[in-house]
């Protein structure tokens, strides 16, 4: 017999669900927006956020274990793939991080659920340079 202590519990269940990655979103492109040290990866981005917001949201609601919302319409991220059209080193991945760390900070109340995501996403950063 199965207790409620044997289900892990998501990533997505953890930081709060929709609303927090809705949030997080947000204030990840405001950061991306408004960081002089974002210009880098601003750059990359076209001048109007609204589409890619919309792909970020449900990546990452997937991503961390909530619905499938971006693979039944997109397929397999293929991250790396999708990106290798832009020179990511080590200063795009750091001016990423910087506007992707402070977003949970803002948004995401569990200390340990923050931490445990932002070593995911520090991985998937490093993981994401290609020069």
């Amino acid at each position: 017999m199965m207790t409620d202590s044997d289900v892990a519990i998501s990533m997505f269940e953890r930081i709060g669900g929709s609303a927090t990655i809705d949030r997080l979103v947000e204030r990840f492109y405001e950061r991306m927006d408004t960081l002089p040290e974002a210009k880098v990866i601003r750059a990359m981005h076209a001048d109007d956020l609204g589409l890619i917001r919309d792909v970020l949201k449900r990546y990452l609601t997937e991503w961390t274990g909530g619905p499938r919302l971006y693979s039944v319409e997109k397929g397999h991220p293929r991250l790396r793939q999708r990106h290798i059209g832009f020179a990511i080193g080590d200063g795009e991945r750091d001016a990423w991080l910087t506007c992707m760390r402070g977003a949970p900070e803002e948004t995401v109340a569990d200390a340990a659920a923050r931490q445990d995501l932002d070593k995911a996403l520090s991985g998937l950063a490093d993981w994401m340079r290609n020069r």
